[in-house]
């Protein structure tokens, strides 16, 4: 059994893998980790490999307690990966990005794939039919527009991030709710038909904490999959594990 552990900016997910297998999953603030750890030891008592994938400082304390129970693979622009990076910059190439990029590779092999995930940021990622990750774009998350409309104005209020109910916004908070949101949905189908332009072909996958925001009102055929980062952090161990 594998245990998968993504430490992102505000939440841990922490999956259980039986080879590509999801047994588990739990998601929860970060200071909750140790309590959450005992639980799995406790559940899954054969978990035999580990790997971590951190945006943030992962501490030091969590970390040792951490690879007391196992032998802990910290992903890393060093790690081996199942594909080929053509980055300019692979140092800093997000392991976010990485996990992203290896499920495509594994999961949809020989094939053009555009990875959007949408959380604190909205990053884009393409990986080719050869196997090669030619890179992709960041843009701002949901609830980091919501936030700069008010930081950056005067009077603007801040709002829970919410579905347009008409286009056509009747007062400020409908109009605020329709420029982000539309502005997303108009920003990712560009995106995509951009890409659609140059590659053929193509297979679009949408993932992230937001991607239920947008799912239904994007036109474009997409896959939808949640657990997208985790299988491919998965998908990472297994590799290594060869």
């Amino acid at each position: 059994m594998n245990l998968v552990i993504d430490v992102g900016n505000t939440l841990v997910k922490l999956a259980i893998f039986e080879k590509e297998s999801l047994q588990y999953k739990k998601v929860f603030i970060k200071n909750k980790f140790l309590e959450v750890l005992t639980e799995v030891n406790e559940l899954y008592p054969f978990i035999k490999n580990c790997i971590v994938s951190s945006v943030v400082n992962f501490s030091e304390h969590q970390f040792s307690k951490l690879k007391k129970c196992y032998p802990v693979h910290v992903l890393s622009h060093e790690t081996s990966i199942p594909f080929i990076n053509k980055y300019a910059t692979p140092d800093t190439l997000g392991v976010d990005r990485i996990a992203l990029v290896s499920a495509a590779s594994i999961q949809f092999n020989k094939k053009n794939v555009l990875i959007i995930d949408v959380g604190s940021c909205i990053t884009y990622d393409f990986i080719s039919e050869k196997n090669e990750y030619l890179g992709g774009a960041i843009s701002a998350g949901i609830e980091m527009r919501y936030k700069a409309l008010n930081t950056f104005t005067a009077r603007l209020p801040l709002l829970d991030a919410n579905s347009p109910k008409e286009f056509i916004g009747n007062s400020t908070a409908f109009s605020i709710h329709s420029g982000i949101i539309n502005g997303v949905l108009y920003e990712i189908d560009g995106f995509i038909s951009t890409y659609k332009n140059i590659f053929d072909d193509l297979t679009i996958i949408l993932t992230g904490g937001d991607a239920h925001f947008l799912r239904d009102s994007l036109k474009n055929d997409i896959f939808a999959n949640s657990n997208f980062l985790l299988e491919g952090l998965n998908s990472i161990l297994e590799h290594n594990k060869t």
